[in-house]
């Protein structure tokens, strides 16, 4: 299968699936004679296993980790489970982030009354305010290691 064929049937664009292959996600295909990638099933599979974790916002770090320890069937899976528990944690911890950023973001719509000159705008008034809540530590809210800058 070649790179556009399987970019269609998984909905993966090609620059993604050649990037997958560049930070070793995906195994490199082996070459047509023409220098075309010839993509097996194994990637076909992997492709999609790569996607559903994007789809559970699992990061480089995550999934790479994940297909680590898919290659080892006979292993015990409570590295699996730690895993995976690891990443509900940053969910969770994202979840009180985005509640904590709709109260502020509420808090700066009531501010706004209608008729007003928007150098009379309550929100833009509040959002030069230095009482504004200051969010969380830049990349403080991820799983360390596993959402870093380049994740």
């Amino acid at each position: 299968m070649k790179i556009g064929e399987i970019s269609k049937t998984t909905g993966i664009p090609v620059e993604t699936i050649r990037y997958y292959e560049k930070i070793g996600l995906l195994p490199a295909p082996e070459r047509e004679a023409s220098g075309y990638r010839s993509y097996r099933q194994h990637h076909l599979e992997r492709l999609h296993f790569i996607r559903r974790c994007r789809n559970l916002d699992m990061a480089q770090d995550e999934i790479r980790e994940f297909i680590r320890l898919a290659d080892q069937p006979d292993a015990d899976c409570s590295q699996v489970d730690e895993l995976l528990a690891r990443h509900l944690a940053h969910v969770r911890k994202r979840l009180e982030e985005l509640t904590h950023l709709e109260e502020t973001l509420i808090q700066l719509q009531t501010a706004c009354s209608q008729g007003r000159t928007v150098s009379e705008c309550g929100i833009l008034g509040g959002l030069y305010s230095e009482d504004l809540p200051e969010p969380g530590a830049q990349g403080d809210n991820h799983i360390p290691g596993t959402h870093g800058p380049n994740s």
